[in-house]
Formats: structure tokens, C-alpha cells, sequence
């Protein structure tokens, strides 16, 4: 388990349904810092905002299917991990899912709740990993320029 000091995932769940975000928030709020929003609107607001490292979108919402959210926020929040819950089985909700709104994970309504928290759990290795990943090649690249440069300097010299 985390230790108290690490910082607890973020993770915004985005329905249309008040009952559904408040179910939610009472089953993982111990666990994870959650953000709710009621709209697609309202979720790209908290991503403004906020660090998010996983969003969990319902597909049926009235001005923006829970793919169109995900696809329309990558190229401006490309880092969160995606998952996409539907209380309702659509092949080519799945399909566009996970080709057009890069979900790592897709889920049925009603969620269970050790099910969804091992795929959070799952979902925030991913995420750490490419973290972790993005941070190596950085220090690689600067590494690599600072070799550069001392090989540089012994050849003038």
C-alpha cells in the first residue's frame, strides 16, 4: 500500500448522472483525490486545473459522448490514463474507444467496485511508468549533450 507521504492519484470521474458521481466519490474518495464533473464542459474546466492522472468518462452523456471528451482533450491533456465506463454493450462505442480516444480501459455500468479499483490501480502503473520513462530520456539527452560538449572541448584543447 502507499505510504502516507506519496500523494494520492488524482482521478476525475466525469457522468452526467448526480447519483452516479456521488456513488463514486463515496466509494474512492479514502483512496484517491477525486474530482467529479457533470458534463464534458465541466471536466475540461478541472483539467485545466489540475493535475489529473486518470479520467474515467460515462459514453452516454447528452452534449458529448464520453469518446468525443477523450478524444477532444488529447491534444492538450495527452498524460491522464482513460477509461471509458457505458451501461450498455456498443461494439463500435469500444472500437472508437479505444482508436479514437486512446482508452487503456473499458468498463460496464454499474462498475464493480474491486474490479474498477484494480483497474485504477493498473491504469496509475501505466501512467507512473511513462512518467518515470519520459524522465529518463530527458536525463539521457542531457547526458548526452554534456558529452558531447567535454568531447567537444578535449578537441579543441
Amino acid at each position: 500500500m502507499e505510504s502516507q507521504t506519496e500523494e494520492k492519484i488524482k482521478v476525475l470521474y466525469v457522468d452526467d448522472e448526480e447519483n452516479n458521481l456521488q456513488a463514486f466519490k463515496a466509494t474512492f474518495r479514502r483512496d484517491y483525490k477525486v474530482f467529479l464533473a457533470i458534463s464534458a464542459e465541466e471536466g475540461e474546466k478541472i483539467l485545466k486545473e489540475e493535475d489529473i492522472d486518470i479520467i474515467i468518462t460515462d459514453q452516454r452523456m447528452p452534449e458529448k459522448t464520453g469518446v468525443e471528451f477523450l478524444e477532444s482533450i488529447i491534444p492538450v491533456h495527452p498524460k491522464p490514463i482513460r477509461l471509458l465506463l457505458t451501461g450498455y454493450t456498443d461494439i463500435q462505442a469500444v472500437i472508437d474507444a479505444i482508436n479514437k480516444g486512446q482508452v487503456y480501459h473499458y468498463l460496464t455500468k454499474p462498475w464493480e467496485e474491486e474490479y474498477l479499483r484494480t483497474v485504477i490501480k493498473n491504469a496509475f502503473e501505466v501512467y507512473s511508468l511513462r512518467r518515470e520513462n519520459e524522465r529518463l530520456t530527458a536525463a539521457l539527452l542531457k547526458a548526452n549533450e554534456q558529452l558531447e560538449f567535454l568531447l567537444r572541448q578535449n578537441l579543441l584543447s
